[in-house]
């Protein structure tokens, strides 16, 4: 099996620059793939795709170097199953409240003895190669959004799942939930607090820690605090953020 290059990138004590892509389309997606990312990932739950435009969108990530990720629409076996039959090397899932959650999450990840997964990895195969399933359990990356108070709660039995790659921070539903309203770059001192929490259950339990960003100072930051994953914004907001300052540059 071809291997991940994120987990490559780890072993070299490197952090991973992922993007985010909302707009279900494959020419967009091989345009963002193309640009240097490390990663590159489908949101599935708040972007405008489902698994359908997703498989067009993952076939031309592959055709990059970057590694292609999803993030699936919630903690349910079927779509993350099928998202990494169709390819995908990296799984995000949103809402893992519990220890359970978790433990259902990295099992739908990995085949047996270890997980649970369902055996059917046409297009992975094809792609990754004839070794895949004997390789996959050791090539597939999870991580577990943590992003409510309950999970915060938990978070020391969540990081300490089994076979979890890791804990990727949702700070926006994290500020709701904790009485703020939503957005990224947190700066709040109980904000901070919470991260931090995360920050240090992950470390105590040997995996890796992510977190979503707006911008690129505060993803340098967490990158330069020992991060192993950051993503920037997304395609819609790069987007919309480019055309408003090229609009207010014009009418200037």
């Amino acid at each position: 099996m071809k291997k991940n290059q994120i987990i490559d990138l780890w072993k070299n004590d490197k952090a991973c620059i992922n993007s985010w892509l909302s707009i279900p389309n494959s020419f967009t997606a091989e345009a963002m793939s193309k640009m240097g990312w490390d990663s590159v990932t489908i949101d599935m739950q708040h972007g405008q795709n489902d698994y359908s435009t997703s498989i067009p969108m993952i076939q031309a990530i592959s055709n990059s170097s970057a590694v292609p990720f999803v993030r699936v629409p919630w903690n349910e076996p079927g779509i993350i199953m099928k998202s990494l039959d169709a390819g995908a090397l990296g799984v995000i899932c949103p809402m893992i409240n519990t220890p359970e959650d978790a433990i259902n999450f990295v099992g739908a990840t990995k085949y047996a003895p270890v997980g649970n997964r369902s055996s059917g990895p046409t297009r992975a195969m094809m792609i990754h190669g004839a070794g895949y399933h004997d390789e996959a359990n050791d090539n597939i990356i999870s991580f577990a959004m943590i992003e409510t108070v309950e999970a915060l709660e938990n978070v020391e039995k969540i990081a300490a799942t089994e076979g979890l790659t890791g804990i990727y921070i949702g700070p926006s539903d994290l500020s709701i939930s904790m009485g703020f309203k939503p957005g990224l770059d947190r700066v709040e001192p109980e904000m901070i607090d919470a991260i931090k929490k995360i920050e240090n259950a992950c470390i105590n339990n040997n995996i890796k820690v992510g977190i979503h960003c707006l911008s690129a100072s505060y993803l340098k930051d967490k990158l330069s605090n020992g991060y192993h994953l950051a993503t920037l914004a997304s395609d819609v907001r790069i987007y919309a953020e480019g055309i408003a300052n090229k609009l207010k540059e014009a009418r200037s």
